[in-house]
């Protein structure tokens, strides 16, 4: 792989993420106005929204066995249009069956995307030989921003779904699809020679499972921001409406900065102390936010947990590549599903605690699972001497 093939490959790659972070901002933000479209109850709602995380694992799942017979590349290149095009039959539809058809669709398809995206993320960092991850997972939080951002607008204007989300997909669509023209997988040290599945050796959850309670912890620690922080800055901390908006979007900004910088930071630090000190960073916002005495002490709280989280994720993507780098691709997909499980137990976990017990008490359960990520650090550990004997790198390691 030439090095100019290497920084196209990056390139496209990025721009995969960042749309699938427009996508999936576009659809979770307009929750309410999907609602309202389809008459949706209080009661149905919560299964509509638990059946796209499910179904997504089993896309993760599926992909898995996919790639034993195709490159990612190939799952990336046609899972992404179908997730778009699934987002505007959520906008487009009229009858309850044409939503439950459209999430179907879009719950299938964002895992064969995120599954694949972070295989050949894994891939190229491999090639490159030092960290380029975070960089992809901060093209997606910004393109959350954007969708974020667009959907704003829409609810402002009192756009309809379908009036928000048909330019968009008309824009991200086919530049999706000559994007996927530059898709490439590393061939760097230690990269799979077994054919397309990559079976360069089997998968063991037992040395997996560390890395996949991890990803559950952080996704915890995610989706309680994600559905919280406004009630919780609102309702406990007294804060206006208006104001109960803001932390969300600093977590996300905050993010977006986080992901930006961080790549730099496992290149002088090594990935252990990233992860050491996001978790503890993540852990004390959670502790800030549980004792917050305002709503201004809140929203720092929820900052510091933005700065925090915002590594863990990635560089465990990161660590099952270097644990398995004769079949990172099974490895990653079996992974990714633990994305969901931390997505589907996190919310309610965090509402039933709060219901039955104090959302501020509720807040010290993901800040001690995320303080359980230190534990665990030691599994982000470098991989093997896989160059040479501990020689130097390839000369791809220095591809800009």
């Amino acid at each position: 792989m030439t090095d100019a093939g290497l920084r196209h490959g990056r390139a496209s790659l990025g721009l995969s993420f960042g749309v699938q972070g427009v996508a999936f901002a576009l659809l979770v933000t307009r929750i309410p106005a999907i609602q309202d479209q389809y008459g949706i109850s209080d009661g149905l709602l919560p299964v509509f929204l638990a059946a796209v995380p499910i179904l997504a694992g089993a896309g993760s799942v599926a992909t898995e066995k996919v790639v034993a017979r195709v490159r990612p590349g190939v799952v990336l290149r046609w899972s992404q249009p179908l997730v778009l095009l699934a987002l505007l039959g959520v906008g487009a539809g009229r009858e309850v069956w044409h939503v439950a058809v459209a999430l179907g669709v879009f719950g299938l398809a964002v895992g064969a995307l995120d599954a694949s995206m972070n295989m050949l993320g894994v891939s190229l960092q491999r090639a490159y030989g030092r960290s380029i991850m975070l960089g992809f997972h901060a093209a997606y939080s910004l393109g959350g921003i954007a969708g974020a951002s667009l959907a704003w607008a829409g609810a402002r204007w009192d756009l309809s779904l379908l009036v928000s989300y048909l330019p968009v997909v008309a824009v991200l669509l086919p530049a999706a699809l000559v994007g996927s023209r530059w898709y490439t997988e590393g061939e760097g040290p230690g990269a799979k020679e077994s054919g397309p599945a990559g079976a360069g050796g089997a998968v063991s959850f037992r040395l997996l499972l560390p890395l996949c309670l991890v990803m559950s912890f952080a996704y915890i620690g995610d989706s309680t921001v994600s559905n919280w922080s406004a009630k919780y800055l609102q309702d406990v901390l007294g804060s206006s409406e208006q104001l109960a908006t803001v932390p969300y979007n600093v977590y996300m900004v905050t993010t977006l900065l986080g992901r930006a910088v961080g790549d730099l930071g496992v290149r002088r630090f090594g990935a252990v102390a990233v992860v050491r000190g996001g978790s503890l960073l993540a852990a004390g916002g959670f502790g800030v936010v549980a004792v917050a005495p305002g709503a201004w002490a809140g929203m720092l709280g929820f900052t510091m947990l933005g700065f925090g989280l915002c590594v863990i994720v990635p560089q465990t993507f990161a660590a099952a590549g270097r644990m398995f780098p004769g079949n990172s691709d099974a490895a990653v997909a079996r992974l990714n599903i633990f994305n969901y499980v931390g997505f589907l137990v996190g919310s309610p976990l965090v509402g039933a605690l709060g219901d039955a017990w104090s959302y501020r008490g509720a807040m010290l359960v993901p800040m001690v699972l995320v303080l359980a990520t230190l534990v665990y650090a030691r599994a982000f550990g470098p991989e093997p001497a896989r160059y040479g004997g501990g020689h130097e790198r390839p000369h791809t390691a220095d591809v800009g």
